[in-house]
């Protein structure tokens, strides 16, 4: 245990480290160096002023400020008077010089210090002239402390007299007194915190502080903290958000409440919020929750009840209805409490989702059911019912025909608006039940089958389907349906490759008359993309799924069949598929939704493999025909893969601004499905590009996935290119050969050469490095041979630029120059701008020193956001002694960041050390240290680990 941070292995805890508090804190220390001064506090319960005035008496101590005395006002029927003062004078016995007579009135209310006051002067018949003489003597005394500041916490609960004491004082305050206060506005007895509105007199320091629940970062920092590891992911983080508002008591609370923090906290997808929603309410928050709804009249206490069994923010008329007889002033005692809020124009629900799932625990069985009953009731009496509410009521209520009726009634109105991930969930819900009958779960089943390959978000589909397997109540022709299904999606989901091709053999040796299913599962086994079957073997796969067309019963079936069929020739660069393509139907003629979501598919396989063998404009085409398809008929998993496909395009074409958002969004949204893996892969590209080596490193891994031998191809072609290149850029040679190796044996092994572009020229830079010019050319010799007759742009473009490199090598630089001329024509043709670019510098070979030139390049890659290469130029120009200057000019940037500082402030960001950066940038360590510094005090950070971009 370090730092007060939890140790992992432990699961212990202790108080994290303020969080998201800096600036209030700042501003609290500034007010006090100034005094007289007073400061209020605001905040609801739990947000954490506590802990602010905490950490600014501790703060305080160390900067040598004024002696800091903190007292707390108690929640007494009835308050003690002057109570919280009292208790802080009494702290002060070492501080008093020289109290004037008047204090001599404390003498009987502070005993602790009757030997150090004045005597008491004779007792006043007026007991308001005493009251004033008591007031004038609280004042003075604090005037004899000399600089002091005193932190009055909870001041919703101080007495009347308390109130009136402070205004007295504040109205003509010790020059060297502060006041710091804290309450909570929901439970102050009237509307400001001094009793009524006060207004600090000229020459006194003012300050409101309102603390607000933290925002996603906040949270996700806490978290962190609390488990001491920097392991949390975002949709955790978003879930905790959810669930507590980002009230920090109940953020810690509810991770203090996990069963495995270190683990839990890591959760991705649905599994974080199935990891809140299996854990038992926080025993603190249901007590904190507990004494709010003692403090209510029953009524209201009613609603409250009735609030929680309805789940979601209702209107009066909704709740009531549910609760019985209530009025409008039992809901404004539940919103004066705190309790409930308006969430929205005229509808009332919790703060944060704890507290209503507090109050639903403490309700008996019988109390829930009866609520339950009610709010079916109420709701179906909406003039547009809420079914999937409907349908959680009337299970809650044990009305289990409602419930069956009312859960198909949900999965249908899902399904027509494109929310297949409802849909599932409440089908699987009704299926997990064993009172559920066999032929509602035949029915059922099936339906779940055909929402398998729609693209679930989190890969939960998987596991879903698979449950069905050992379904006694299915028959044998939906059985061999779930086989089929649930090996596409090991495939698709999980890269199980081996498991999936068994269970999609085992379908098709069962499925019988049923042809569509019998199609789909010959076309997946044709597919080249997984297993380690060589092309020619798919090629011969793919001819005899494609001699079924002729006896296929409906145009829809061929339609269903082509979509795989035609993608998975083009992808290895059959030329005849172009003239295949005609099979296809016009858009124009489809209505069927099946056939809508088939042919969207063929479209978005014809544009992924197009972006794969170089055909650019045309993956595009195919791309805005496959999409709008796609949305047609709501095919969520084929925009995927077309969002997947489009990312990869700008990445080539040099189209980066905002990339790095879209795959972020895009990989959250998709995530644990296999078309990540492409997503993985462009981020991977694009940040080796910008020298965020961390993050390359973790993209290129995650897009070839924990299973080498599974991998998906192209991706891991790819991805291993993308490795070596990155490495050998970093002058990593020797860790550069097992990636080299690894990309070339997939390509030999599968015969995969019109996949050779993101591969060939990273080996034959590796060879041509280690002094191995022969295995460069038999190499560049095998891609050659293999390339012959395949229709493969990007593959040849590869190929030229790399006999150019050999040709260079070699000393033959006439020859290489024309080689050279032609790799970047070829690749301009093909609009791959960053490419031609690299290929234009290295054709000047490594010792040019060209300024127009070297400007140029610098200028080109800036362009682009190419931040590595254009750091390289520019250390060129500077060891030649050649000025490079910024395409933006040389201008003052104030407090934003300049182009380079945002280059380090990225790197940062992204776990780099300094001389990481350093290589990254060309720049000396020294001026990194110095980047850093500036990029720290622009960004108002205190340390490098807190910039964030």
């Amino acid at each position: 245990m370090v730092d007060g941070r939890a140790d992992p292995l432990s699961g212990r805890f202790r108080s994290p480290p303020m969080i998201g508090r800096d600036a209030e804190l700042a501003a609290l220390l500034t007010a006090v160096r100034h005094p007289p001064s007073a400061v209020f506090v605001e905040g609801q319960a739990g947000v954490g002023k506590s802990r602010l005035v905490t950490e600014f008496a501790a703060a305080a101590a160390r900067d040598g400020a004024p002696r800091v005395i903190t007292g707390s006002c108690q929640p007494l029927p009835d308050p003690f008077p002057y109570g919280v003062l009292l208790d802080c004078l009494s702290q002060c016995g070492d501080l008093l010089v020289e109290p004037g007579p008047v204090t001599g009135a404390l003498r009987d209310h502070l005993p602790e210090l009757a030997d150090r006051l004045p005597p008491a002067p004779r007792a006043l018949d007026d007991p308001g002239a005493e009251r004033h003489r008591v007031f004038r003597a609280v004042r003075d005394l604090l005037r004899s402390l000399g600089p002091v500041v005193l932190v009055l916490e909870d001041l919703q609960w101080a007495d009347e007299k308390t109130r009136r004491v402070l205004r007295f004082v504040l109205a003509n305050p010790p020059p060297d007194l502060s006041i710091v206060a804290t309450y909570r506005r929901e439970d102050l007895p009237s509307v400001a915190p001094l009793g009524h509105s006060f207004h600090l007199p000229h020459g006194v320091t003012g300050l409101d502080l309102v603390l607000r629940p933290f925002g996603a970062a906040d949270v996700r920092a806490m978290i962190d903290a609390l488990v001491g590891t920097t392991v949390t992911s975002r949709r955790f983080a978003e879930a905790v958000l959810h669930e507590t508002a980002g009230i920090p008591f109940v953020v810690e609370e509810t991770v203090r409440a996990l069963r495995d923090p270190v683990r839990d906290v890591r959760a991705e997808g649905d599994l974080a919020w199935r990891v809140l929603e299996g854990m038992d309410v926080p025993a603190s928050v249901a007590e904190a929750i507990e004494e709010r709804l003692g403090a209510l009249p029953d009524a209201a206490r009613t609603l409250t009840e009735a609030a929680a069994v309805l789940g979601v923010p209702e209107t009066p008329e909704v709740m009531g209805a549910v609760a019985g007889e209530v009025t409008a002033t039992h809901l404004i005692a539940s919103l004066e409490s705190g309790v409930l809020v308006e969430e929205t124009a005229d509808r009332y629900g919790f703060r944060y989702d704890i507290a209503r799932r507090a109050v639903y625990a403490s309700l008996p069985g019988p109390r829930k059911r009866e609520l339950h009953v009610r709010a079916l009731a109420a709701l179906s009496a909406l003039d547009h019912a809420p079914v999937a509410r409907l349908s959680a009521h009337a299970k809650a209520a044990g009305m289990k025909a409602e419930w069956l009726r009312y859960s198909e009634l949900a999965a249908k109105v899902a399904e027509d608006a494109n929310d297949v991930s409802t849909a599932v969930d409440v089908l699987v819900e009704v299926l997990g039940d064993a009172e559920t009958s066999p032929e509602v779960a035949n029915r059922l089943a099936t339906k779940l089958c055909d929402y398998a390959l729609t693209g679930l978000p989190g890969g939960m589909m998987t596991a879903r389907v698979e449950n069905l397997l050992v379904d006694p109540r299915l028959a044998p022709d939906v059985r061999a349906q779930v086989h089929l299904w649930f090996g596409l999606l090991l495939q698709r989901e999980t890269g199980s490759l081996d498991r999936g091709a068994e269970e999609i053999a085992l379908a098709l040796g069962l499925l019988g008359d049923q042809p569509e299913c019998t199609v789909r599962g010959m076309a997946a086994m044709a597919g080249p993309y997984l297993g380690s079957a060589s092309i020619a073997e798919h090629r011969k796969s793919l001819d005899r799924v494609e001699a079924t067309l002729d006896h296929l019963p409906t145009r829809a079936l061929c339609t269903a069949l082509l979509a795989t069929t035609l993608g998975g020739r083009l992808i290895v660069g059959d030329p005849s598929t172009w003239g295949r393509i005609s099979q296809l139907p016009s858009p124009s003629d489809v209505h069927d939704p099946d056939e809508l979501h088939h042919l969207a598919r063929a479209h978005c396989n014809l544009a992924d493999a197009c972006s794969w063998i170089g055909h650019y404009s045309k993956a595009r085409e195919f791309l805005r025909g496959g999409i709008t398809l796609a949305k047609r008929s709501g095919s969520s998993y084929v925009v995927g893969t077309a969002e997947a496909t489009a990312a990869r395009l700008d990445w080539l074409s040099g189209r980066w601004q905002g990339l790095e958002q879209r795959l972020d969004r895009l990989i959250e949204s998709y995530e644990d499905l296999l078309l990540t893996t492409d997503l993985h892969l462009t981020r991977g590209w694009l940040a080796t590009a910008r020298g965020e080596w961390v993050r390359a490193e973790k993209a290129f891994q995650a897009a070839t996935g924990p299973h080498p031998t599974a991998q998906v191809f192209p991706v891991g072609i790819s991805a291993a290119g993308g490795m070596a290149g990155m490495l050998l850029s970093r002058g990593e040679t020797a860790a550069a050969e097992e990636h080299v190796r690894c990309g070339v044996m997939m390509l030999r092994s599968k015969g995969a050469w019109m996949w050779s572009g993101d591969i060939l020229p990273q080996a034959v830079d590796y060879h041509l490095a280690v002094d191995d010019v022969d295995s460069a050319r038999l190499l560049v010799s095998e891609t050659a041979h293999g390339l012959r007759g395949v229709d493969a742009p990007l593959a040849q473009a590869g190929l030229t630029a790399c006999r150019a490199r050999l040709t260079a090598a070699t000393n033959d630089h006439q020859e290489a120059g024309r080689l050279y001329r032609e790799a970047i024509d070829q690749h301009w043709d093909l609009g791959l701008s960053y490419r031609a670019t690299q290929l234009a510098e290295q054709a000047e070979g490594e010792t040019f020193t060209d300024a127009a030139v070297l400007e140029a390049l610098t200028q080109s890659y800036d362009a682009l956001g190419a931040t590595v290469d254009a750091a390289r130029c520019r250390h060129r120009a500077r060891s030649t002694g050649t000025a490079t200057p910024s395409p933006r000019g040389r201008r003052g940037y104030g407090s934003e960041l300049s182009p380079r500082e945002q280059d380090v402030a990225r790197l940062l960001a992204g776990g780099h050390t300094n001389q990481e950066i350093a290589q990254a940038l060309f720049l000396s360590r020294r001026t990194v240290e110095e980047y850093v510094v500036k990029v720290r005090r622009k960004l108002n950070v205190s340390s490098r680990h807190d910039v964030h971009l």
